[in-house]
């Protein structure tokens, strides 16, 4: 038998892990977790104290931040979740795990010199933006796991030590062979996920739209300027935010998920979801997205919102069926947590 890992997983503390309702990350460590101790280690999570799960919690912050009132306050927020990160810091120099995997992102290597556990960070952002991209090369020598091959463009230099791709629980999303007659938009309301684009397409089709977001403090505004207006409560729904029951049933009885993404999207979670249900997924040809669908087989890539409407026309020639086998064969929990645990060895062996 392979040795026996002690493995620490600091979670962000925004959400709780596994998430209520939005939060992909905390979703990915949640899944990583169950699957390394089903794997025979011994996993300790750091995370919020309203976690759930199979490992050891160390709570980092009682609550997760963004369920608290004062968190409307960015700076409040920020602090909060440093508090955290402190508290995390602490466990971490006084446990003796093998390695900790760092979800956190770039501010938890600040601390790197306090204690000799090896870690490993998953890149969950995006590295086109200015601040992530300097400080994460300010640690270019730390291994790194990019959850996409296209995520590395846009910092080629950084310490690549493997690229895995999330993975779902595949079983806790129900197959439908039978949608009903309406598209889905999933995820959370920002420019860089096109809600407005999944609007204009549904419209140009003469398709009904039903979206289930997010809406961060800091988006209110975009919400009730672009987005608001254009709802109105019949041929275009907003439901607001959806736990994963709410999540299964929107996806299981689409017939497409509309991705219209504005920008490189490290990965997409919402994707392999909706392709565990069967529902492929019309998106844009950028960023992770060629990775994730192959173009004709489990969706569409398209470059305008022209050829977004031309797919919705077509998009009952694609096989639910193979868009599920081809998630159970790609993107399972499992798969990942075996990925990341040969990542671990290998830095481990360094």
């Amino acid at each position: 038998m392979a040795k026996k890992l002690k493995i620490a997983l600091l979670a962000p503390f925004e959400e709780p892990v596994p998430p209520r309702q939005y939060g992909g990350t905390e979703r990915v460590v949640f899944n990583i977790a169950e699957e390394l101790i089903k794997l025979g280690h011994d996993v300790t999570l750091l995370a919020s104290g309203d976690s759930r799960t199979s490992a050891k919690l160390e709570a980092c912050v009682d609550k997760a931040v963004r369920v608290l009132p004062e968190s409307v306050i960015p700076a409040i927020r920020q602090g909060l979740s440093y508090a955290g990160l402190s508290k995390a810091l602490f466990i971490v120099s006084n446990n003796g795990f093998d390695i900790l995997h760092n979800h956190y992102g770039w501010q938890f290597l600040l601390f790197r010199d306090l204690f000799s556990c090896p870690v490993v960070t998953t890149l969950h952002g995006t590295l086109a933006e200015p601040t992530e991209n300097y400080m994460h090369n300010r640690f270019r020598e730390e291994p790194f796991v990019s959850i996409s091959d296209s995520q590395r463009k846009h910092s080629p230099k950084l310490n690549y030590v493997a690229t895995v791709h999330n993975g779902i629980q595949v079983d806790r999303f129900t197959f439908n062979n039978k949608p009903k007659n309406y598209l889905a938009f999933l995820g959370r309301i920002h420019p860089q996920k096109g809600p407005e684009y999944a609007i204009k397409i549904a419209k140009l089709s003469k398709q009904k739209l039903i979206m289930a977001a997010k809406i961060d403090p800091l988006e209110i505004d975009y919400f009730k300027r672009e987005i608001e207006p254009l709802i109105d409560g019949k041929q275009i729904q907003f439901i607001g935010e959806v736990d994963h029951k709410g999540k299964v049933e929107l996806l299981r009885n689409a017939r497409a998920l509309l991705s219209p993404i504005q920008w490189d999207e490290p990965f997409g979670l919402t994707n392999i979801e909706s392709l565990a249900c069967g529902t492929p997924v019309i998106s844009m040809n950028r960023g992770s997205l060629p990775e994730i669908i192959i173009n004709g087989e489990y969706g569409y890539l398209c470059s305008t919102i022209t050829d977004a409407v031309n797919a919705v026309s077509k998009i009952d020639a694609i096989s639910r069926s193979k868009c599920r086998k081809y998630v159970e064969e790609n993107f399972s929990a499992k798969l990942m947590a075996e990925k990341y645990l040969e990542a671990y060895k290998k830095v481990l062996r360094k």
